[in-house]
């Protein structure tokens, strides 16, 4: 069974609202075996819905439409519908009824515009709306199925939970489909598929790659008669996965670096405090954005100027002075001050030019070293980055991360020497 979903409001295209329906009902329909294969945004012009519900109407066999049933002359969704379908509205009795009660359980009375929402198609049922005015649509015609409903998600949601899912869920016969991502980071997603290819020519499941900022997911997909199944399929394609790319895996679905790495030092029973120059705070925010954070992490220092490195952290003058700010002798030593100055198990220093000024020939924008120390050892690391100032950032932090990642749970910095 395939499936389009249309979402109805200019509000959507002005970037207004952000369309979290249409992603809540994507999931659900993946989850019942219905296979959604477009999604479309059109704004409240009538002419627009037309052409694209019928484009939609004519390649699958379940059209859903989100918001545009309202009471406003903007809310042109059944009239769209009635069209597409070459039917005329008509006045549903009972479902008007239910909108003049409720306007007088609240002492008003109910307008000729407000009573345009019990307008349908003849071959239309209406759906019931337990928290709004609403009701929903549901079409069946040609041996396909159109629903139509509202766009508040307090309505949305239900309507979906109650109605959606069980009437088409009797037509899938239980099959699901269900998908998990594997979220990797240290290598390039051309080498990563290089290493995967006879995977990823599977066809059920199915192997994806998705190329993330410092980061490539693969998202295995597996169409079954049941979750069992399905979920059997994605442990045997994962397992593939992991015996050739397992050092680069950190974690699953919505699994972050940072969200790994606060799990790995809890685990250790370690701690970690950072020293930050052009990532100006972004490594320690992402640490104490996880949950849990305070256990493991000590604190941080945002040296920004070369004052503060060396009052703070301890950098030498003459380092400053002979090599600068940017390199790998102040990212050490920054690295080893935070460690030593907070007592913790790791250090963490981070220094380069995130630009777009400060730069020279020597040192371009977009270059960053980043250091890591530990009890025993520290490790630098020289990255030349591409990409604007909070891009850079970005990925210097998600580097340190990952430095980080790779040390706790190898158990060290050794363990970054040899690879």
């Amino acid at each position: 069974m395939t499936c389009e979903i249309v979402a109805v409001g200019t509000e959507l295209l002005l970037g207004q609202i952000v369309d979290t329906n249409s992603a809540y009902l994507s999931a659900r329909l993946a989850e019942i075996g219905v296979s959604l294969y477009r999604r479309a945004t059109v704004g409240d012009n009538r002419e627009r819905l037309v052409s694209t519900l019928s484009e939609a109407w004519s390649r699958a066999d379940v059209v859903v439409t989100i918001g545009g049933l309202g009471p406003t002359d903007d809310d042109l969704t059944r009239e769209a519908i009635a069209q597409v379908l070459g039917e005329t509205l008509i006045l549903d009795e009972e479902q008007a009824e239910h909108i003049r009660r409720f306007f007088e359980e609240r002492g008003r009375e109910a307008t000729p515009r407000q009573l345009r929402q019990a307008m349908r198609p003849p071959s239309a049922k209406p759906i019931p709306n337990p928290n709004g005015t609403a009701p929903g649509l549901h079409a069946e015609k040609a041996g396909k199925m159109l629903f139509a409903l509202p766009g508040p998600p307090n309505e949305f949601i239900p309507m979906v939970q109650n109605y959606l899912l069980p009437t088409l869920g009797a037509f899938t016969g239980g099959r699901v489909i269900r998908s998990r991502v594997l979220r990797l980071c240290g290598i390039g997603e051309s080498d990563a598929e290089a290493q995967l290819h006879d995977l990823i020519a599977s066809t059920n499941p199915t192997l994806a790659p998705l190329a993330k900022l410092g980061e490539v997911h693969f998202r295995i997909t597996a169409r079954a008669e049941t979750p069992t199944d399905a979920d059997q399929m994605i442990a045997e394609m994962e397992q593939k996965v992991r015996e050739r790319l397992e050092y680069y895996i950190f974690g699953i679905d919505e699994t972050t670096l940072e969200q790994a790495v606060v799990e790995r030092l809890v685990q250790a029973r370690q701690t970690v405090a950072v020293a930050e120059s052009c990532t100006g705070g972004l490594l320690g925010n992402r640490i104490t954005d996880v949950p849990g954070s305070s256990e493991v992490f000590v604190g941080g220092v945002i040296a920004y100027s070369n004052a503060i490195k060396q009052a703070e952290l301890g950098v030498p003058a003459e380092v400053l002075a002979t090599v600068g700010a940017v390199s790998e002798e102040t990212a050490r030593a920054m690295a080893e001050g935070v460690r030593q100055r907070f007592g913790s198990d790791w250090g963490i220093g981070i220094t380069g030019i995130a630009g777009p000024g400060g730069a020279t020939l020597e040192k371009p924008v977009g270059l960053v070293y980043v250091a890591i120390s530990d009890a025993r050892t520290t490790v630098v690391r020289r990255q030349q980055f591409i990409g604007d100032r909070k891009t850079v950032k970005w990925r210097s932090a998600q580097y340190a991360l990952w430095l980080l990642y790779r040390g706790v749970r190898d158990g060290g910095c050794d363990s970054l020497l040899r690879s």
